[in-house]
């Protein structure tokens, strides 16, 4: 009882960080000056498009992180979203790799391990409620 206790909170704390996190990015990309973003993001000055289908993208896993969670804790909606974070750093870590950036893939990385983590906790917690529910 008391570890399940302890995954959940866990959970929740990486969900939120993980979801302001992209909040964050997304606003950024969305809502920042194209000009102010290449300082940061060189790439961006070129690829606008580019910038705001990521800002899209973003703030859509954003809320994939918490809204389904919220909504229902049975979902596995959140699992499914942790997957596409997955497969969305990946992405952006090779395509920072290909540009030579490879010094900006760190959060790339950091993001990439915390929904490794949501999507196992997730599932753990699923088998979990199900394991209960047979029980009772």
């Amino acid at each position: 009882m008391k570890t399940s206790r302890i995954l959940s909170i866990s959970l929740w704390i990486a969900q939120i960080f993980l979801s302001v996190s992209l909040f964050w990015a997304s606003a950024m990309k969305l809502f920042q000056p194209i000009d102010q973003l290449a300082e940061m993001w060189p790439w961006t000055a070129k690829n606008r498009e580019l910038v705001i289908f990521t800002g899209i993208i973003d703030v859509l896993a954003a809320i994939g992180l918490l809204l389904p969670n919220i909504i229902s804790p049975r979902t596995k909606l959140t699992t499914y979203t942790a997957y596409g974070i997955i497969i969305l750093m990946i992405s952006a870590s090779l395509f920072h790799i290909f540009r030579g950036e490879t010094s900006q893939i760190g959060i790339n990385i950091l993001f990439l391990f915390i929904a490794l983590y949501i999507t196992w906790g997730k599932k753990k917690q699923l088998k979990h409620m199900n394991s209960i529910e047979r029980t009772d």
